[in-house]
């Protein structure tokens, strides 16, 4: 499955089962646009295991507060709908796979 872009309307039944990772970012943030290629390549290799979304906070406020993002770019890792991990500012792709790889 191809990264795909959230809002609050389809959010709880996307993350509602499984592993997903969401990346709250907006357009005016230089170190989200470093992160976006990492999460599309991070969407690829995870294909049909885990769910890949973006959330622009810009456009989904409601998300990014229900969600105490507080510095973007912020990705939060959830299971069946729950929050496990998040990392908080670009990281390397090694330190989101981590998380993926220890919830699968």
């Amino acid at each position: 499955m191809a990264l795909i872009h959230l809002t609050k309307d389809g959010f709880d039944k996307a993350v509602a089962q499984g592993l997903s990772m969401v990346d709250f970012w907006a357009s005016w943030c230089g170190p989200c646009r470093m992160v976006a290629p990492v999460m599309d390549e991070l969407a690829k290799t995870y294909d049909g295991r885990v769910l890949v979304g973006k959330v622009d906070v810009d456009a989904e406020p409601e998300l990014a507060q229900r969600f105490g993002v507080m510095s973007i770019p912020t990705v939060v890792f959830l299971k069946d709908g729950r929050e496990i991990d998040r990392k908080v500012g670009a990281m390397p792709p090694a330190s989101y796979a981590g998380v993926l790889d220890a919830n699968l």
